[in-house]
């Protein structure tokens, strides 16, 4: 809701206090203290590529469609700001990339609420709308598509730094399931940026400093990572029968290189328990917590 609306409805509320019946007061309090709430980010999106994605520029303005928990039909790749409180930002950043078997995206629970539980210790959140290759006759491929959004997003978003307060050696990455997959395809594999470039968002790093693999899909989980693999911080439930394999896979590859790495496997959770807020054991509803403590045990939301 826009910022101009919200304080027309506050003003109204305040106005008009003494003729609102108490009943109307209780229900109406409330719901303006939600919604400003929610207004408390910033949150802007906005396309990574000027004209639409290479190769594919006529089938930019080809509308985006969403329903409940789900967007899909995405041919202009964006990401979504949320930013945190001047008061408390750190400059750390981090990309996160949704789910949804790259058919789809779950873009709220395994996206946009992730700035409920990061912009309050200080770090900004851009979500990525992705090229999906698995949606129904999809022009796309896995890993090539969503691999250069993923690159771009994390382009674009040094490239305003200086503009979003943002340090550009905090830029991590955050991806859920099918999104766990795409930050792994990012994840060993980049460049520091093409100085020469006459773009000039090339010019900066597509690498991320750090990931954050949740439940991850088994495509671009390697068995070996390289000496300069970003620290991982990994969680999944050990009865997921899909992903739990994942995350083990990737934990001994660190292991073996002896990089940095933390992971949590639960004993029950399932698949797609998003931020635990639906789960309903307490280990698995707390998650959050763990990462939290692994972002400032990591010094990633220590301010320069």
């Amino acid at each position: 809701m826009p910022r101009l609306h919200l304080t027309a409805v506050s003003s109204a509320l305040a106005l008009h206090a003494k003729r609102l019946p108490l009943f109307a007061l209780l229900v109406l309090a409330p719901l303006v203290s939600l919604f400003s709430a929610c207004n408390a980010n910033s949150q802007e999106s906005f396309h990574i590529w000027k004209s639409g994605a290479p190769g594919f520029e006529h089938l930019r303005n080809e509308p985006e469609q969403a329903k409940d928990w789900w967007v899909k039909n995405i041919h202009n790749p964006s990401i979504t700001a949320f930013l945190p409180d001047p008061s408390v930002a750190t400059g750390a950043a981090i990309l996160v990339i949704p789910g949804g078997g790259h058919r789809e995206l779950v873009f709220n629970a395994e996206g946009t609420d992730t700035a409920k539980i990061l912009n309050p210790i200080g770090v900004a959140v851009f979500v990525l709308k992705y090229r999906l290759a698995r949606a129904e006759n999809s022009p796309y491929t896995l890993p090539l598509h969503a691999k250069q959004d993923a690159q771009r997003a994390l382009r674009y978003i040094r490239s305003r730094a200086q503009e979003w307060g943002l340090d550009r050696n905090r830029v991590g990455v955050m991806g859920f399931s099918a999104g766990g997959e795409v930050a792994s395809f990012i994840a060993y594999d980049g460049d520091e940026g093409q100085a020469n470039a006459t773009d000039s968002i090339e010019r900066y790093s597509n690498k991320p400093d750090f990931q954050i693999l949740v439940y991850p899909g088994p495509l671009g989980i390697p068995t070996n990572v390289p000496s300069d693999a970003p620290p991982a911080f990994l969680v999944a439930a050990i009865d997921d029968p899909c992903c739990s394999q994942s995350a083990i896979t990737l934990l001994q590859a660190y292991k073996n290189a002896n990089l940095s790495a933390e992971a949590h496997i639960y004993a029950k959770g399932g698949h797609a328990f998003n931020l635990g807020q639906r789960a309903t054991d307490r280990s698995i509803q707390q998650w959050t917590e763990r990462l939290v403590d692994w972002l400032i045990d990591s010094e990633i939301t220590v301010k320069p």
